[in-house]
């Protein structure tokens, strides 16, 4: 052995662990953002929708996948560890923060999967563009979102972190983890198919050689079938679940083409989000962030293999959702990874005074515009991503109803969420969307159009007050006083 292996084998241990340490205070940052004061925002609609179902399964009710209104089970699945550690067995018990835990972690492991899918690149690029996903302001907000994108993204990460190993080597274990991930994903939202064909057409047209094989390609799909079934059919207690999974990737095809939502948008949308512009006051500016993916995804597409690969993938989903007519804020995540590791690409190919001071600026950038909105107003309709957001008021929904005397709730309106969640420890909680005969009550909250209805058919004595359900939808509560 020569004295330049020795060396290098000395070196090697300290590397490692620099890497190590260096990484543990990212996932720091990361996991901080994600999971301080979970409870703080109220809970979005879409939230309260979700937490109520994981809430029925935590008392002893089964999972039955629903096409029409849910995505895919792995959210609830997952979301029943933290609930049953911190011992909140029932839909009364649990708490925003216990239902907000698991896509935080999630979003933590993401991080983690960046740099992992990244880190043959070398040290400062992996580094940077695990530290961009962790500080990234739509990462951060939906990873504290009770919503299945923050999963999604995730498992793909996951798929593709295995998938690079798998093809590297052609070991059957990785194609096994591939597969795993592939069924995680599929298990999460319809939409993954999307995804996946995504990935493998920009696996097409990276021209990196491996050593994968037909066989164990099979392996992939078989796992991932098998995962699929285990998690639609409810662990084998509901096998029509099955058909119904089959039936949601037609149900998503009609509402993301059909332009009968509601949350149809112009192609720019996506691009919107990461642009200047200012809204009553509220700045919103991601520019050079974007400016330095883009110059990234140039450079990437001119090369072969993972820089290609992500470009191409990040371009295709991007090109897909801008040209498809339903859009949210939050299926940007899915392509945020990916102007990660681009933006990290090209600042790493760059000479270092000018790569140190646009890596600050765009890190600072990206802090600054991240507590606005996930810290500050994150239920602040000016806030590009708290999108048709629950208002405040609703968390005075609990000190309402525990002040109420005993006697029924009613909530009187075609539109009700998140009131469900706040009221979710009273059990005598009824719904209408007509003001019914008899609209007396303990407490009652009435859609401000049917107010004077309501307020017709009540007998008792009654103190009133309004609360926002959301920008632009007001309810009115009546309060039963005396007898």
């Amino acid at each position: 052995m020569n004295s330049a292996d020795s060396t290098a084998e000395v070196h090697e241990p300290r590397r490692l662990r620099l890497d190590a340490g260096l990484l543990l205070l990212v996932l720091l940052v990361a996991l901080g953002l994600r999971c301080f004061d979970l409870g703080a925002r109220p809970m979005h609609a879409d939230e309260a929708n979700q937490a109520v179902k994981l809430g029925q399964m935590l008392e002893g009710g089964t999972y039955l996948f629903d096409p029409q209104d849910h995505h895919g089970p792995t959210l609830y699945y997952f979301g029943l560890i933290p609930a049953r550690l911190r011992g909140q067995t029932t839909l009364a018990a649990l708490t925003e923060s216990t239902v907000r835990l698991t896509p935080a972690l999630a979003g933590v492991l993401a991080v983690a999967l960046l740099w992992l899918l990244v880190r043959s690149w070398g040290r400062w690029p992996a580094l940077l563009a695990a530290l961009l996903l962790a500080v990234s302001p739509a990462a951060v907000y939906y990873s504290r979102y009770f919503i299945q994108e923050t999963l999604l993204v995730t498992f793909t990460l996951g798929a593709f972190v295995c998938g690079q190993r798998w093809w590297r080597t052609g070991r059957a274990g990785w194609a096994i983890t591939t597969g795993i991930c592939l069924g995680l994903m599929m298990a999460t939202k319809a939409s993954s198919l999307v995804y996946a064909a995504a990935a493998l057409l920009a696996v097409a047209v990276s021209h990196r050689k491996g050593n994968a094989s037909w066989r164990a390609a099979g392996l992939v799909g078989g796992t991932a079938l098998i995962v699929v079934s285990l998690f639609y059919s409810s662990f084998g207690l509901n096998h029509a679940g099955l058909r119904e999974a089959v039936h949601s990737i037609d149900l998503m095809a009609l509402k993301a083409t059909a332009g009968l939502s509601g949350h149809e948008k112009p192609w720019w949308y996506y691009g919107s989000l990461f642009v200047w512009q200012r809204t009553g006051g509220y700045i919103w500016d991601q520019t050079l962030f974007l400016l330095l993916a883009l110059v990234g995804g140039s450079l990437a597409l001119r090369r072969s293999g993972l820089p290609r690969f992500l470009a191409a993938y990040t371009v295709i989903i991007a090109i897909i959702f801008s040209a498809t007519p339903y859009k949210t804020p939050w299926l940007v995540v899915s392509i945020i990874p990916g102007l990660c590791a681009l933006a990290a690409l090209v600042l790493s190919r760059w000479r270092r005074p000018v790569a140190l001071p646009l890596a600050f600026f765009v890190v600072l950038g990206l802090v600054w515009q991240m507590r606005q909105a996930v810290f500050l107003r994150p239920a602040d309709e000016r806030n590009p991503l708290a999108y048709v957001h629950t208002s405040p008021d609703m968390k005075k929904v609990p000190a309402l109803a525990a002040a109420a005397p005993a006697g029924p709730v009613k909530i009187i309106s075609a539109e009700y969420w998140p009131l469900p969640w706040y009221l979710r420890a009273r059990a005598e909680t009824g719904y209408w969307t007509e003001p019914p005969t008899d609209c007396d009550g303990a407490l009652i909250f009435a859609d401000a159009t049917q107010a004077d209805m309501v307020r017709s058919r009540l007998r008792g004595k009654y103190r009133e007050g309004f609360l926002g359900l959301r920008p632009g939808f007001v309810l009115v509560v009546f309060e039963r006083v005396g007898e």
